[in-house]
């Protein structure tokens, strides 16, 4: 089954150069800012002599906060006419949580400062794919989101590893004033979008319309009835399910046989994907232009699952970071194709933006359980038993695309208006 597209995107004229290159630099420096938090977080709170316990807290209160603001903040974007505006609002604030975690690491600042967090990257995210979808529209998407996956890759490649530096050589703490320092080239690069680039209608997945008013919009539970959209869900369910204990379950194994020479085999692992996806990601964007979303859709969930199966059966470190490069080809997928199939099965429904939080939620879901479930499987059966579990879990992800999941490129033929159910 195909989706078929409405109006041409081609009736608006294109957008200044200086707006797409203003949000190249964005997607760098946010993903550099987001870099400080997850396990820069936990070494912070270390270092300041905070228990496990605690740490574990904070870390799942503001996971939880983003999980439970994903849909209130798509609505959000779906009503809000200025997405730049919003995306400044949510870098200040991520700014500022940087500050007062670096300034008070005491529980009740943390406490604050990763809800905050939390709250707002459940926006952040969402308010690129919006931008970039008002920008330059439905028909050029994938090469664009393709592009914001390089510059944010790479950005995240470079600021990790400047953090870091700075944490051997200086303080924990200042590794978290980078971070809040990276909202001034973040908005100064925001500024640099022209706010008549982006269309109204077309940011939230209806691009016949661009007047002050809100644009005609579905029923929100019509995203409740679109087949697609919700074997979409499924399928980004199980695959962050099987994915997020990946790494974690890894790091523990050679932990317990490298001592600290585990730190930098870890390093090793999370840097080399990044590499794939600023490599890889715009050929899965022209890829999924020319030859459509399902195929690398099978790929990515497919690679996850042999990833997870090689992890079970090799111990070699070498040999691991070479198996890590599958984590990359996932990451490229699933990074370009995300928003990407969103906004094949939301076109017209003016829902976009809903439909990302929709999305993002269930997915969250699946990660905040993978770690629990699987950590349980392992502790009794072993490591291997667990990491066989988890190529089970993104195989079935796979075979649930293969048999239900339908290519949302748009068609080349006539055009019709897609069903808001």
């Amino acid at each position: 089954m195909t989706i078929t597209a409405a109006v041409s995107d081609a009736i608006d004229p294109a957008p200044a150069s200086t707006s797409l290159r203003g949000l190249d630099w964005i997607n760098f420096f946010l993903a550099g800012m987001q870099a400080g938090f997850g396990p820069f977080v936990a070494v912070l709170l270390a270092d300041a002599k905070w228990t496990q316990q605690n740490i574990g807290f904070v870390l799942s209160v503001g996971g939880l906060a983003g999980l439970l603001s994903q849909l209130p903040g798509g609505e959000l974007l779906d009503l809000s006419r200025s997405k730049r505006l919003l995306l400044a609002l949510g870098a200040i604030m991520v700014a500022v949580s940087a500050f007062m975690m670096a300034l008070w690491p005491i529980l009740p600042v943390v406490f604050t400062a990763s809800v905050v967090q939390g709250l707002t990257g459940s926006v952040l995210g969402p308010a690129i794919a919006a931008i970039s979808l008002g920008l330059v529209g439905h028909a050029a998407l994938a090469e664009r989101l393709g592009r914001n996956q390089r510059f944010a890759s790479v950005g995240a490649l470079l600021v990790t590893a400047l953090m870091g530096a700075i944490g051997y050589f200086f303080s924990y703490r200042a590794i978290f004033f980078v971070s809040a320092a990276l909202a001034l080239p973040l908005l100064a690069a925001l500024g640099r979008v022209h706010s008549t680039d982006i269309h109204f209608g077309r940011a939230c997945g209806q691009p016949a319309h661009h007047a002050a008013t809100p644009p005609p919009r579905a029923r929100r539970m019509s995203l409740f009835k679109n087949h697609g959209l919700l074997t979409f869900a499924a399928c980004l369910f199980l695959f962050q399910f099987a994915n997020a204990s990946v790494l974690p379950l890894a790091g523990e194994q050679l932990a317990y046989r490298n001592g600290t020479h585990a730190s930098f085999i870890i390093s090793a692992l999370i840097i080399l994907p990044q590499i794939v996806v600023a490599l890889g990601a715009p050929w899965v964007g022209q890829e999924a232009q020319n030859r459509g979303r399902r195929p690398l859709l099978l790929i990515g969930f497919t690679a996850l699952s042999l990833r997870a199966l090689l992890f079970a059966a090799i111990t070699s470190p070498p040999l691991l970071i070479c198996v890590q490069v599958l984590d990359g080809v996932s990451g490229s997928v699933l990074g370009v194709l995300t928003a990407l199939v969103i906004a094949d099965l939301t076109n017209q429904t003016g829902r976009f933006n809903l439909a990302q939080g929709f999305v993002g939620m269930i997915s969250g879901v699946g990660a905040l359980l993978s770690t629990t479930f699987f950590g349980l499987i392992v502790g009794n059966f072993g490591n291997a038993v667990g990491f066989i579990g988890i190529a089970a879990v993104a195989f079935f992800a796979a075979l649930l695309a293969w048999l239900l999941m339908p290519e949302t490129k748009p068609s080349s033929g006539k055009k019709e208006p897609l069903r808001s159910t």
